[in-house]
């Protein structure tokens, strides 16, 4: 069996600032340490951090006023730094700079007064946030099916954002088609989809066509884990999003030469290693490793936390 390893894969800059972000604060503060939703879409980040006293909550009344809280990288609405602010709460703001860059904008073009298209999962953390920047302002739209049912009060006065993580070429169709029923609507000078999101996708979209099989490392409820599982499938080749080398099924692997083993943006290197074991291991495997896009992308620790680095 050979391996194709693709690269870039796994942690992005955003991860990498909130991942050291939450150490940092551990060391610093101890625990037991708040963290408003997971500070990742990664079951294996997640469970590591519990063991070691990490709370992670959806209801900020659960968090002690006083204690030490951090903002995930998916963001927060003001409502949320609000509340924050009520019970007191040491907040640490570990969103990524891409995604609050998606705030302000939604912030500038509501006070612009236009009708913002976010395109988007409803129920994500990221989107919640967003839309929470300007509530009566925006509308989720999914498909180009939604896009055909938008009846705007002002169609000449429209803006259109996107989750950072979603597919490429399907929110490339949804602008296309917002462009068609509305030609005046106005987007951001530099696409919201993130570096590493658009780079990932592009190493699977080329390395599948090599492959009979993907086996993608991320959660579940890891949007861009989904989409590189979701991309292989549109090139023909089957995919499985897993956590871990525990999750393969044998079954998978019967009658298959060639795997393209990736992993998304919120996974840690160290479960690729794990599953690469396990492939060497039980299959003979030879890893060869492929470089599609060069990544040297870093962002800044949250201000609070600088000195301590």
């Amino acid at each position: 069996m050979k391996v194709l390893l693709a690269s870039p894969r796994g942690f992005c800059a955003g991860v990498n600032m909130a991942i050291q972000s939450l150490e940092l604060a551990l060391a610093e503060f101890g625990a037991p340490l708040y963290v408003y939703h997971e500070i990742v879409h990664n079951r294996y980040v997640v469970d590591s951090f519990q063991r070691r006293g990490v709370t992670f909550l959806d209801d900020l009344g659960e968090a002690p006023e006083g204690s030490t809280l951090l903002f995930s990288a998916h963001g927060v609405s003001p409502e949320v730094r609000q509340a924050a602010k009520d019970r007191q709460l040491r907040a640490i703001d570990a969103t990524c700079p891409l995604v609050t860059k998606v705030h302000l904008e939604a912030v500038k073009y509501a006070k612009e007064g236009r009708t913002i298209v976010l395109i988007g999962h409803e129920g994500h953390d990221e989107v919640i946030g967003t839309m929470g920047e300007a509530p009566e302002a925006i509308v989720l739209v999914e498909t180009t099916d939604d896009v055909d049912l938008l009846t705007p009060a002002d169609p000449a006065h429209m803006a259109y954002l996107t989750q950072t993580t979603l597919s490429v070429d399907d929110t490339t169709r949804i602008i296309t088609r917002l462009r068609e029923r509305f030609p005046e609507i106005v987007g951001p000078v530099k696409a919201d989809i993130c570096y590493a999101t658009q780079n990932r996708q592009s190493a699977v979209a080329e390395l599948a066509q090599e492959a009979d099989l993907t086996l993608v490392l991320g959660s579940q409820n890891s949007s861009n884990s989904q989409r590189l599982a979701e991309l292989s499938k549109e090139h023909g080749v089957r995919a499985h999003l897993i956590d871990g080398k525990d999750d393969i099924d044998p079954a998978w692997l019967e009658g298959v030469e060639t795997v393209l083993v990736t992993a998304g943006a919120s996974a840690p290197e160290v479960v690729v290693e794990a599953c690469l074991d396990f492939l060497c291991e039980r299959y003979d495997a030879v890893v060869e490793p492929r470089l599609v896009v060069e990544e040297n992308v870093s962002f800044p620790l949250p201000r609070e936390l600088r000195a301590l680095a």
